[in-house]
């Protein structure tokens, strides 16, 4: 069974990605996701914030993501559904930083690689909405 074009929501903020090694949870709320692993926790959260919180690495200076999430719920037994997604952007050698949720799939693109990742989603047949994300500055 072949999924059927997403429907993807630009969402309006820019992100970054930050990395605990010892913290078992966020001391802000700023974050969107977060992520317990064996190495530690990793933590996506709204930018233009670029000192990490006490105890984490922070992203590198410049190194801004933006955010693609489905806005077309989905039942978790349903394959293929961020794969449809991830092939055509891996083809194209757009990076990918992925946090799935109950719902949906957040799928972030690096901000220099906005472009082309649009572009390589809508000849895959998805759609994009919602407004432009800024790819000059970090939004305040």
């Amino acid at each position: 069974m072949t999924p059927p074009p997403r429907r993807l929501l630009t969402l309006p903020r820019l992100f970054v990605i930050d990395h605990f090694p010892d913290r078992s949870l966020p001391a802000e709320d700023s974050w969107y996701a977060a992520v317990r692993a064996p190495e530690g926790l990793t933590v996506i959260r709204e930018a233009p914030t670029r000192a990490a919180p006490e105890g984490g690495e922070a992203t590198p200076e410049g190194e801004h993501w933006i955010g693609l999430y489905g806005d077309d719920p989905h039942d978790l037994d349903l394959p293929g559904m961020l794969a449809a997604v991830v092939a055509p952007l891996g083809s194209a050698e757009v990076p990918v930083f992925v946090v799935s949720t109950f719902h949906s799939d957040l799928v972030l693109v690096p901000r220099e690689r906005f472009a082309d990742a649009a572009a390589v989603l809508r000849a895959a047949g998805h759609t994009l909405v919602g407004p432009e994300p800024g790819l000059s500055s970090p939004r305040d």
